[in-house]
């Protein structure tokens, strides 16, 4: 069993292999979750679209399905929630993985809809994610994402001292987030950033600004710890997701 069901993830990740240590009661116990989020990704037949081999966990919601898009082997986790309501869409790439609890959502209101999510190919989001689309918001390819990312292309007007801030409107800027990325976790990004390919950002960091390619950025606000052709490090832990 441990090699069909080896094959049949490395449809989805060509690198995978089953650690020696796994045992035959660990491996049954995986495929029928497996095979149980594969059947209730094939529910998606029932509203006229093609679930792509989704592996969809227990709770999953969408909110205008129409204007959600998706590639093969993408893998939700439990209670995850995406919402389409935008002039864009949410187009999420081929083997994609979204967390648990996570949230996928372009807009919160009827008043004025964002523009739309764009997450490329082969990544990886952890847990309790919140990806906002007010502005846009793009994730290049192959980016690896720890928990509680929290992604905000929007920022509320304040210039008025007199008037409730909610009243005063937004700004919106976008966030993109180039190819290669590795952001550890509870990372914070505001709107107006754009974090080049290849970057490292240090869990816990608050990225108020764009930063260059291969760059390692971390802290409160976030800074240039080091460039990844640089032969001066930072500690281990300080990146670590």
């Amino acid at each position: 069993m441990k090699k069909l069901l080896e094959a049949l993830i490395r449809r989805r990740n060509p690198q995978f292999r089953f650690d020696e240590a796994v045992s035959s009661h660990v491996l049954f116990h995986f495929a029928w979750q497996q095979l149980l989020a594969v059947l209730r990704g094939s529910r998606l037949w029932l509203a006229g679209r093609h679930p792509k081999g989704m592996l969809r966990g227990r709770g999953v919601h969408f909110f205008n399905l129409p204007n959600i898009r998706w590639g093969r082997f993408l893998k939700l986790g439990d209670h995850v929630a995406i919402s389409g309501l935008g002039r864009g869409k949410v187009q999420l790439g081929h083997h994609v993985s979204i967390g648990a609890f996570s949230r996928v959502i372009i807009s919160t209101s009827l008043n004025q809809v964002g523009e739309g999510i764009d997450i490329g190919d082969n990544v990886g989001i952890g847990e309790y994610a919140y990806l906002g689309g007010g502005g846009g918001l793009r994730i290049g390819h192959d980016c690896i994402v720890g928990q509680y990312l929290s992604c905000h292309p929007e920022n509320h007007v304040h210039d008025d001292p007199e008037m409730p801030i909610r009243h005063q409107g937004v700004t919106r800027k976008g966030i993109e987030i180039g190819p290669n990325c590795w952001i550890g976790s509870k990372v914070t990004i505001l709107d107006g950033v754009h974090i080049g390919e290849g970057c490292v950002v240090a869990a816990g960091s608050v990225v108020t600004k764009s930063f260059p390619a291969r760059a390692v950025i971390g802290g409160v606000p976030a800074r240039v710890l080091r460039m990844r052709a640089e032969a001066t490090t930072v500690p281990a832990a300080a990146v670590m997701a």
